[in-house]
């Protein structure tokens, strides 16, 4: 008698489950698993193509902001919240200074002194009239934004102000910061 010849391919046994359906087994769960790793990659890729069409865009304020005629700023400080912004006004002459702590970025309040006290800035003695203190931390500016006590690293930003030639506003430039000597005149 001749032994059977054996099959150039193996037979594959399905096992049933009770239902009569083929069982899930570890080489059907891992090529599932597969197929989806590839559509989730084929996928990401599209998000990113599509994502790449869209541009980035940062809305932010202008630069330079038109603030009101010179006649709205009286005598004295006027702060203008909106901007965190001091602008003071004495006799002709109008400047401005940041109102936001260089700590943290805080908005400081400015505290008209009973005595005026006088300090040494930059080698100078000055008559000081009043500070700002921020309350966040504590920090503390002379009145010309000179930083001398707390965790504030630098002065209160002082801005450039201009007048517009249309209408004769005040235009404040943030992104120009000045010198503490500057002054305009109107």
């Amino acid at each position: 008698m001749r032994s059977p010849r054996p099959s150039a391919e193996p037979e594959v046994k399905t096992e049933l489950d009770a239902s009569g359906q083929p069982a899930k087994t570890r080489r059907s769960f891992l090529s599932k698993l597969g197929i989806g790793a590839v559509l989730a990659a084929i996928g990401a890729q599209a998000y990113a193509l599509l994502r790449s069409l869209v541009p980035n865009v940062l809305y932010e304020e202008p630069r330079r902001l038109k603030i009101g005629s010179p006649d709205r700023f009286p005598e004295g400080t006027t702060f203008l919240e909106d901007q965190r912004l001091y602008v003071m006004r004495e006799r002709n002459t109008l400047y401005a200074i940041s109102g936001v702590c260089s700590h943290l970025g805080c908005t400081v309040k400015m505290l008209n002194l009973t005595q005026p006290k006088r300090v040494m800035i930059h080698g100078q003695a000055v008559e000081e009239q009043r500070e700002f203190h921020c309350p966040c931390h504590g920090s503390k500016y002379y009145g010309d934004g000179t930083n001398y006590a707390g965790p504030a690293p630098k002065p209160l930003t002082w801005y450039r102000l201009e007048v517009s030639p249309d209408d004769g506003q005040l235009i404040v430039d943030f992104a120009r910061p000045v010198d503490r000597n500057f002054r305009l005149t109107v």
